[in-house]
């Protein structure tokens, strides 16, 4: 079998992912990143595809956020869409397509082969939105829209499940302004070496405190115990009239939540 034939029916496998094939000349344009186009006489890169995907990907991830969640506001929308529209999430998508990854398929040049590229989450996410691009100058929106379903609703449905915003502290933030309990504090406390090092944290509310939640990093911790506040505190304000709300479920007072302990 001749490089052109093996190479396309390796490149059968990405289309089945996207459930489509496509032209060949548009998909070699798709995965041509600039490094590989710079080193090979000036070849169009898929830097204009990858513009056009970033857009078709956002309206049909908006569109399907907006039908799906009709009592979300603005704000919760905002934080679904980004939680499913970045580049760690695009990545993380890509590395998942044909039997190899995104990656295997990608056209670089020899410097950013040798560094990585491969599995670099920046180049993955840019040549996904490039090759959604290419569905959509070639199919159209409604086809384009299959594939981003096909391959974004799973992504969709974890992050609606992670709670009100996906960012705990911001969550917990808004919902005890809501009730009037004032702002979160937040003390945490590290152990172990410094090269294995974990932390442990608790968010105090109205003199109470909550979590107790170990991460590998701060972030990750207090995270974590926002996390385990929001949830009780909001489980009482939905079982409570509003203003009600007592936050008698958290572990211990203020005083000995800093027993011992330092702020973030």
């Amino acid at each position: 079998m001749s490089n052109d034939k093996r190479r396309r029916a390796s490149v059968g496998h990405l289309e089945a992912a996207f459930g489509v094939s496509l032209d060949p000349e548009l998909l070699q344009r798709a995965l041509t990143h600039r490094s590989y186009a710079y080193e090979n006489g000036g070849l169009p890169t898929n830097e204009r595809l990858e513009f056009l995907g970033d857009s078709v990907l956002g309206v049909v991830i908006t569109t399907a956020l907006f039908h799906n969640h009709p009592d979300l506001p603005e704000g919760q929308l905002a934080k679904l869409r980004a939680s499913v529209v970045n580049m760690r999430a695009l990545a993380d998508v890509a590395r998942g397509l044909g039997p190899d990854g995104l990656g295997a398929y990608l056209l670089l040049g020899k410097g950013e082969e040798t560094t990585g590229g491969r599995d670099k989450a920046s180049i993955l996410a840019d040549t996904l939105e490039a090759l959604l691009g290419a569905i959509y100058l070639q199919y159209g929106l409604d086809t384009a829209a299959i594939v981003i379903h096909r391959l974004f609703d799973p992504l969709m449905a974890e992050s609606a499940g992670r709670g009100a915003a996906l960012d705990w502290k911001t969550s917990l933030q808004e919902l005890t302004a809501a009730l009037g309990l004032g702002v979160p504090e937040y003390r945490i406390e590290g152990a172990g070496p410094d090269h294995l090092k974990t932390f442990t944290a608790w968010v105090v509310v109205a003199g109470n405190r909550y979590g107790g939640a170990d991460g590998r990093s701060k972030k990750e911790a207090e995270q974590r115990a926002a996390e385990a506040a929001w949830r009780t505190l909001n489980e009482q304000a939905e079982r409570e009239p509003a203003g009600a709300v007592d936050p008698v479920a958290g572990d211990g007072t203020a005083q000995a939540a800093e027993a011992g302990l330092g702020r973030a």
